[in-house]
């Protein structure tokens, strides 16, 4: 009977313990997954098994496969019968469609920044002040993709902490394709030196708690970048991103 109950007690024990360590095995897959996919490690188009994903990021299959039913859902990827996953392409009209909701949502995120209380605000203010000098100082040394980590940065920090946890998430998925534009055009673009001066008028507006222009500010930012980018890919010829 003492024996049965230590066996009942393990077994109870292992029931607690594998529940919480699955969810952080399937974490750990999705962020390096998405990671991959928004750094095109496996870039637009790219098709593998889900074994051949498993091997290359170092991780077990099963973690893989719940992460890459996450990663469909958030439309990063399509995962095809009996013929692995693809990693989804986005054509130039997505782009644009994709900035589109990006300017709607990062500039109701300002917009409630700038009305958060003084304290806050000026926390969130001063962490978007650093990434901003990030990029600065990443420019100086002319390495892009310092700069694009910093911007990308900036730009989940303005909706992470704005307070509203629906444009965080509708935020999430639109963000993390239009990383995948930034990295994929990082080189065809002129040295953005823009986004710098455009950033510090974001931070000035939400410090001085002025939310209509900290809305205003951020709206146009974002249409400056897809002015930029989306006639970029165009003019270049590229169909699928």
């Amino acid at each position: 009977m003492k024996q049965e109950g230590m066996l009942v007690d393990k077994l109870n024990m292992r029931a607690k313990q594998e529940p919480e360590k699955k969810p952080s095995l399937v974490e750990d897959a999705y962020r390096a997954l998405k990671d991959a996919i928004r750094n095109n490690v496996f870039p637009p188009g790219y098709q593998g098994s889900e074994q051949e994903m498993a091997l290359r990021l170092g991780m077990s299959r099963t973690p893989v496969h719940e992460a890459i039913i996450r990663l469909q859902e958030d439309g990063l990827v399509r995962v095809l019968s009996k013929r692995g996953v693809t990693v989804c392409p986005l054509a130039p009209e997505d782009i644009r469609e994709i900035y589109e909701v990006i300017i709607a949502i990062e500039a109701m995120a300002a917009e409630l920044l700038a009305a958060l209380p003084d304290e806050e605000r000026h926390l969130v203010a001063d962490e978007l002040k650093e990434a901003t000098s990030d990029m600065e100082q990443a420019l100086r040394d002319d390495d892009l993709l310092a700069w694009a980590a910093a911007d990308d940065l900036f730009h989940r920090t303005l909706v992470e902490r704005c307070g509203n946890s629906r444009i965080r998430r509708i935020a999430q998925t639109v963000t993390d394709q239009a990383h995948r534009a930034r990295m994929l055009t990082l080189k065809l673009r002129s040295k953005p030196t823009g986004s710098i001066a455009a950033h510090r008028d974001i931070i000035a507006a939400i410090r001085k708690g002025k939310a209509a222009e900290a809305h205003q500010q951020a709206r146009q930012h974002r249409i400056g970048a897809r002015d930029e980018l989306v006639p970029l890919i165009m003019s270049v010829g590229i169909k699928h991103l």
